[in-house]
């Protein structure tokens, strides 16, 4: 009787929060800039907000003027500070957690700084508010009389002064309040193993035999999983395993190129996606429409935002600017301020905002990964959609890719090169290069400018990989699993060389 009657109480109380979320939709500049007032008098007698004078700020133009946007290489010493057991340097609070932030291309880790504060007030209420938005869309849900499979990372001990580093979702798994532990699987013993393959094999044998109602996940590697339970049990689709199967919540990379082996999985209009926006450095966004893939932007957090417009990214006329300034359609880079003592950080993610009332905006990439080399300004949301329109196209479905410039050599002309692996490779791999080749131009007229006629850019270069190709390459990399993602766009020739040499 626990399960049901945790479900009843746990439904009800996620139910009351959607009135503090439509209060944030309804006064969104009022509510950010409360946040900042609040975040600067917290950290005022840090190191950092003595520096800055925190104390006396009491407006977003002295805010914006006396700090200056860093990126994790310009902080980095602060954090490592913090790391060796220094205290009060950019958070009052003592901060025992880390997340490890490798990301995609970069060997050298990141460590963002965990504080009580944005463990429950951003991480853990942007997870409630997640359930909140899924119970408000889905009267009748039953979430809770079963269970939630997640799939996190794993975590170390950091010796030199007994702080803890590992992925952010792990750091989440280890820290969950006892109610959501009883309705979560595997257990936090296998959700925390650090050996991927391993902790694979013990989620599958943890988990066939419950019933799962949710999956959470980044879907590339929620993919994998899907798949051993699949070979283990000899079923055809998950929901011969677990029938009830409510609603996938899936972050971390773009779904688009993974939607079509998700529905021959999942083949039941029934089931759910929600993606969520879950970075190491605070939780953004959540999709609070079933009908929309929009996400809404979470103001309420701790976290103050700011954006760079990309048309300026760069340049010596860039700008910043606040929440209040920005348009629909526009691209920005995302800047934020953290109750974990981020300040003026810039996170490295690109966003375009598809409205203002409520404010909802779609992901488009990184910063650093795109292509540009032509002044085609390729980016990760063309690549992604061109996939998806050219693989229905020809039948197909991508397991993972990576695409990166031919540079000009002599009197050739320079293109693009593509490393794709597929599932099963399309029958004429000449016709689907030149689809996509197609399908880019018509998503993006800056290529499609440069690839008139060939005058600047030559017809794209398709390569088919061989099957687990990406796979062995991260696993070289010694970054299987968690939050580890290919590079799918790069202005350089370094990750897809090494990958056309496995």
């Amino acid at each position: 009787m626990a399960i049901p009657l945790l479900h009843t109480v746990a439904s009800w109380l996620l139910k009351k929060r959607v009135h503090d979320i439509e209060l944030f939709i309804k006064y969104p500049n009022e509510v950010q800039r409360e946040q900042l007032i609040t975040l600067l008098q917290t950290a005022k007698n840090t190191e950092v907000g003595k520096a800055h004078g925190f104390s006396d700020i009491t407006k977003y133009e002295d805010f914006a003027a006396r700090i200056p946007v860093r990126t994790y290489e310009e902080i980095a010493p602060m954090i490592n500070r913090s790391r060796q057991g220094e205290q009060n340097i950019f958070w009052p609070t003592p901060i025992k957690w880390y997340a490890k932030s490798s990301g995609t291309t970069n060997a050298k880790s990141k460590f963002i700084p965990i504080s009580n504060e944005s463990l429950e007030d951003c991480h853990f209420k942007g997870g409630k508010d997640m359930l909140s938005l899924y119970f408000a869309n889905n009267e009748n849900s039953a979430l809770f009389s079963g269970k939630a499979l997640r799939l996190g990372g794993s975590k170390e001990l950091y010796e030199k002064n007994n702080s803890y580093f590992g992925d952010l979702s792990a750091i989440m798994i280890e820290n969950l309040p006892l109610w959501a532990e009883l309705v979560s699987a595997p257990s936090q013993k296998v959700s925390l193993m650090a050996e991927w393959e391993q902790k694979m094999e013990a989620i599958v044998n943890e988990t066939l035999k419950e019933d799962i109602r949710s999956l959470t996940g980044v879907p590339s590697w929620m993919l994998v999983l899907l798949q051993k339970v699949l070979a283990e049990t000899g079923k055809d689709n998950i929901l011969e395993v677990w029938p009830n199967l409510e609603v996938f919540f899936h972050g971390g990379v773009n779904f688009t190129p993974y939607r079509a082996q998700y529905k021959a999985l999942l083949p039941c209009d029934s089931v759910n996606y929600l993606e969520l926006y879950n970075a190491s450095e605070g939780f953004f966004g959540v999709q609070d429409r079933l009908d929309s893939d929009e996400l809404l932007l979470m103001l309420d957090y701790g976290i103050f935002y700011e954006f760079i417009p990309m048309k300026t990214y760069g340049t010596k006329d860039e700008t910043v600017i606040p929440l209040s300034d920005v348009r629909v359609g526009e691209q920005y880079a995302v800047i934020i301020s953290t109750n974990a003592g981020l300040w003026r950080y810039h996170i490295g993610d690109t966003i375009r905002f598809t409205s203002t009332e409520p404010y909802r905006f779609k992901i488009t990439g990184r910063t650093k990964h795109f292509i540009n080399v032509f002044g085609e300004e390729l980016v990760i949301e063309n690549a992604d959609n061109a996939l998806e329109k050219v693989c229905k196209k020809h039948r197909v479905q991508v397991v993972d890719y990576t695409a990166a410039p031919i540079f000009m050599e002599g009197k050739q002309k320079g293109g693009h090169e593509w490393l794709v692996e597929f599932k099963t490779p399309p029958e004429n791999t000449h016709a689907f290069a030149e689809d996509l080749d197609k399908q880019l131009q018509a998503l993006n007229s800056d290529y499609e400018a440069k690839r008139y006629k060939n005058m600047t850019l030559m017809p794209l270069k398709l390569h088919v990989a061989k099957p687990k190709t990406f796979y062995n390459w991260l696993k070289q990399k010694g970054k299987i699993g968690g939050q580890h993602k290919v590079p799918r766009l790069s202005n350089i020739r370094e990750y897809l060389d090494e990958l056309l040499g496995l």
